[in-house]
């Protein structure tokens, strides 16, 4: 494990902390009830996810090849990972690791997701394919959405679909960002995660 001096550690917890208070604290209105799907695998859903577009938190605004992964850490716990590059394909990497936990067992697909105790943001899952292939992460302020693949990169028809899809939850989609997919990225820690890069993360 990486030693860390505390100077080392001050930005990133400013950067944990702006993110959660970003996705939890932003408005207050009530907000329209936003339908998730109607059962997630949890051990289907584990793995590495590619970002394909987003409603972005200011954080990842500039993401190039984003990766979201998620591991089980027991029943209803999920050690998450966020990896992409700022700016362009050969910017910085940056690593969030916040922790998800699913608070409706019946489902699955309604999660807290905590970036700073004891804060936890809202996500929902609201739409996984049977295949386990796709997934869109969604919010019911509608501020905030994902669309997310196990395939790198994937053609305009497909993204076009997936947009449609979160259209359909009512957000408006004219907010959407493509991230950009660049692949392969040999120096992307997903190259080297074999697949879990939310345990490969913290353990280096």
């Amino acid at each position: 494990m990486r030693a860390m001096t505390l100077s080392a550690l001050l930005p990133q917890a400013l950067a944990l902390a702006t993110a959660s208070l970003s996705l939890s604290l932003v408005g207050c209105a009530p907000t329209k009830p936003l339908a998730t799907a109607p059962y997630v695998d949890l051990d289907r859903f584990m793995g590495d996810w590619y970002v394909q577009g987003h409603i972005p938190a200011s954080s990842e605004k500039t993401a190039h090849n984003a990766v979201e992964s998620y591991a089980r850490d027991g029943e209803t716990r999920i050690l998450t990972s966020y990896v992409f590059r700022k700016g362009a394909f050969d910017g910085k990497v940056k690593t969030m690791e916040p922790t998800g936990f699913v608070s409706n067992e019946q489902t699955n697909a309604t999660w807290g997701m905590r970036f700073l105790w004891p804060f936890k943001a809202e996500y929902l899952v609201g739409y996984v394919d049977n295949a386990y292939s796709e997934t869109i992460i969604a919010r019911s302020k509608r501020d905030y959405v994902w669309i997310m693949t196990r395939d790198p990169e994937i053609s305009n028809e497909r993204y076009s679909a997936l947009v449609e899809r979160v259209r359909a939850m009512e957000y408006d989609v004219t907010e959407l960002r493509r991230v950009p997919q660049r692949w392969p990225d040999p120096e992307h820690p997903v190259a080297a995660a074999g697949g879990d890069l939310a345990r490969y993360t913290r353990e280096q």
